[in-house]
């Protein structure tokens, strides 16, 4: 697989950019709001052949720009699942990003629901999930939902600036903004699978104090890792952060 969408259904959801049969583990990574799979092609240029990288392609976009776009964590970890499962020949790790963080701990807990307990859970970009805030950017028209995305920075200025490809996106970006704003965290076991949080240091969607907080939700082990920036620090860290993912993954799996 070359990253192009086939014909069925797991080729749609996960994307494998650099195949290594050989790799010991693998690292499922979950885009933000309004991202797609390609956004993680050079973690797994980076990793790969130590870590093969499936990179999740959220139905409402790109080449699934004409399935409908699902609006819940939960529906979207549901459909998820199967997926990952299949993938469990090796051991597993997850990657989240801001809306990818929230989906990426879900599908963790049905993981383990199911007897499959990650190597890891990386989460990036997104306050703890018992740290609930009230946000309503996805119920502002598409002016209020632009100026949005042109504040947190998360978004390419070259698509932000064509009216006609933002426009495309819009649908896409609001149906997870859905998803981001109206999740609820249920109550329940925290994981088994460690947790290691990074941040940025002047994110104003989550504080050093709420990215912390993810230590209440695993028995296992814990990090977190500040960094210089805000929501999207991840785009001037990016070899860090990957680096640091890779060095966990390659100690959990010799362990």
């Amino acid at each position: 697989m070359t990253g192009v969408a086939r014909g069925s259904a797991a080729d749609l959801w996960i994307r494998t950019y650099h195949p290594a049969a050989t790799a010991a583990a693998k690292l499922v990574c979950l885009p933000h709001a309004g991202g797609s799979a390609s956004y993680f092609f050079p973690v797994s240029a980076r990793l790969s052949p130590a870590v093969e990288v499936l990179a999740v392609q959220y139905p409402g976009r790109q080449d699934r720009r004409g399935e409908r776009c699902l609006e819940s964590i939960a529906e979207l970890a549901d459909a998820l699942t199967p997926y990952v499962l299949a993938h469990a020949d090796r051991p597993l790790a997850l990657f989240g990003h801001s809306m990818g963080a929230s989906l990426a701990f879900e599908l963790t807990r049905r993981l383990e629901d199911r007897a499959v307990t990650p190597l890891a859970l990386f989460v990036s970009g997104r306050r703890a999930p018992s740290r609930h805030h009230v946000e309503t950017t996805h119920q502002l028209d598409d002016e209020g939902l632009l100026r949005e995305l042109r504040a947190l920075g998360g978004t390419h200025s070259s698509l932000l600036g064509n009216d006609e490809l933002i426009r495309m996106a819009l649908p896409a970006i609001r149906g997870d903004y859905t998803a981001a704003e109206t999740y609820r965290w249920v109550p329940g076991p925290p994981l088994r699978t460690p947790i290691h949080v990074h941040t940025g240091r002047a994110d104003p969607r989550v504080t050093l104090e709420e990215a912390a907080a993810w230590c209440e939700h695993t028995t296992a082990g814990f990090s977190l890792t500040p960094y210089s920036g805000g929501h999207f620090y991840l785009n001037d860290h990016a070899a860090e952060v990957t680096d640091a993912i890779g060095r966990v993954i390659t100690a959990d799996v010799a362990a």
